[in-house]
């Protein structure tokens, strides 16, 4: 098998490939003086799986260079080709919530189906039944299998830790982590008065004096985290600490959560975060073990779901 990196996030890439145990491939990326991407593979992949690692998270250019990639590897004559997709960008557009809106998730999917892609790894998925949108096999991995090491070192019980979901489209992850971690659960009724804007409206569960960790996939302007994390204090909390898969981190996320009553923030590396964004409370826990096992069982034909005992 062979093993590229698009330039989303260039770091991840090169872990998963030393796990593995296989240098990145030579491709060339390259933007034109009028903006258009340019993609070459610098090695013959003839009767290769080919394995493509793309985060498409904006800017747009990171999903228009993944299906350059899939083009390319299919016109070389790949044997196979593996989209590997650490965080999937517009899945939270995966149904028509008004009128005369697309079905993002769906279209995304018809693209890279049409360039050719053979199979699909992404991770913590927003909304999993978007696995359902192509007739192409598409795992979705979990970041727990790292996380939940991480968090079982806080040595909390039913007692006096709680596992807060802030929403009830995080419900389920939080009361698996919830289940495994041997602690409580807590929900938060949230509304959307507008997109981006997130209110609380009622609590369901007990946090008085409560070591409080709040799952989420993933952190974008930090709206619902940081109201999750007040409601959390202003109940009797006597902790909190925000875990979630991916760090978007758009607009003014970073200011908020500096200031937010919350005392440490756990994510992942699926998605490369300027250096400029890094503070003191952010802790980065890298996936790239998950992600290098799956693509090793791919290869050998083995099982996926046996990651996840």
């Amino acid at each position: 098998m062979k093993i590229f990196s698009g330039k989303s996030n260039l770091d991840l890439s090169k872990k998963i490939a030393n796990l593995v145990g296989v240098p990145l491939g030579k491709i060339d990326l390259e933007t034109f003086s009028d903006g258009e991407l340019r993609v070459a593979f610098k090695e013959n992949i003839r009767g290769e799986d080919v394995f493509l690692i793309q985060s498409t998270n904006p800017p747009a250019e990171n999903l228009m260079e993944l299906l350059l990639m899939l083009d390319a590897a299919k016109r070389a004559s790949a044997k196979t080709v593996t989209a590997v997709i650490p965080y999937y960008g517009y899945a939270r557009q995966d149904r028509k919530d008004q009128p005369r809106v697309p079905i993002s998730a769906r279209m995304i999917l018809d693209l890279m189906s049409a360039a050719g892609v053979n199979r699909m790894i992404t991770m913590d998925l927003h909304s999993p039944q978007i696995q359902g949108f192509t007739n192409a096999p598409f795992d979705n991995l979990y970041s727990r299998i790292v996380l939940f090491n991480k968090l079982k070192d806080y040595n909390l019980n039913i007692d006096n830790g709680v596992v807060l979901a802030p929403d009830v489209g995080s419900a389920k992850m939080s009361q698996s982590y919830a289940k495994k971690l041997g602690i409580g659960f807590a929900l938060i009724d949230k509304r959307r008065p507008k997109h981006n804007v997130a209110e609380v409206v009622n609590l369901i569960g007990e946090l008085n004096n409560r070591h409080v960790f709040i799952i989420d996939d993933m952190i974008d302007t930090a709206g619902t985290i940081c109201n999750a994390a007040k409601t959390a204090i202003d109940n009797g909390a006597k902790s909190v600490v925000a875990v979630a898969t991916h760090a978007v981190l758009s607009g003014p996320a970073v200011s908020r959560l500096k200031e937010a009553p919350i005392d440490k923030i756990i994510v992942s590396d699926t998605i490369n975060i300027d250096k400029d964004k890094l503070f003191d409370k952010l802790e980065i826990i890298s996936v790239a073990e998950v992600f290098s096992e799956a693509i090793l069982r791919i290869n050998k034909g083995d099982s996926i779901s046996e990651l996840f005992k």
